[in-house]
């Protein structure tokens, strides 16, 4: 735990810290594989997809190094309000435009980085507000970009998604 105070509705975590910077990187990792093989497929040369997932990787490190630099344990109402935001960036165009972009072949791994964080940068807006270093709300949204990466878009699954998120935010915010 760090050294401030705790919101008494959050979750007893320890916030960002230097050790969230490759976990998150690293958390966003198995969703990037079935485009890191589709690199290695097209491109028979051994340093193909190691350069493709270091790439994409080292995206993902900046985002996480500029969120802990960037953290400070949110109040009640201000995490409610990011996770009611998150929730809200789920159907939103840019959310779309990112997800669909993130679901198509790219050349690099920075390009394919950027439209992965556009498409997930909600859901870790979650993680941020509730509990940035929770193993298992970790687990839950890597599974959660998993499938966005792997499935196409569909109200039938991102409306509910999308109102759980903000529920959640709502909840939040009343503690």
């Amino acid at each position: 735990m760090t050294g401030t105070s705790m919101n008494p509705g959050m979750a007893m975590g320890m916030g960002m810290g230097a050790a969230s910077v490759p976990i998150m990187a690293a958390m966003m990792l198995p969703s990037a594989v079935p485009a890191i093989a589709r690199r290695a497929r097209e491109h028979d040369g051994g340093l193909a997809a190691p350069l493709f997932a270091g790439s994409y990787l080292g995206t993902w490190a900046l985002v996480a190094l500029a969120m802990s630099v960037l953290y400070q344990p949110p109040g009640a109402v201000t995490a409610g309000a990011l996770v009611v935001g998150a929730g809200v960036y789920e159907l939103t165009p840019l959310k779309r435009e990112c997800r669909r972009r993130c679901r198509e072949p790219v050349r690099s791994g920075r390009r394919f980085g950027v439209h992965c964080v556009g498409s997930s940068i909600g859901l870790m807006l979650v993680l941020v507000a509730v509990d940035a270093m929770s193993i298992p709300l970790m687990l839950a949204l890597a599974v959660v970009v998993l499938a966005q990466k792997l499935l196409p878009p569909h109200p039938a699954v991102d409306v509910p998604l999308a109102v759980v998120i903000v529920a959640f935010g709502i909840a939040i915010a009343a503690t």
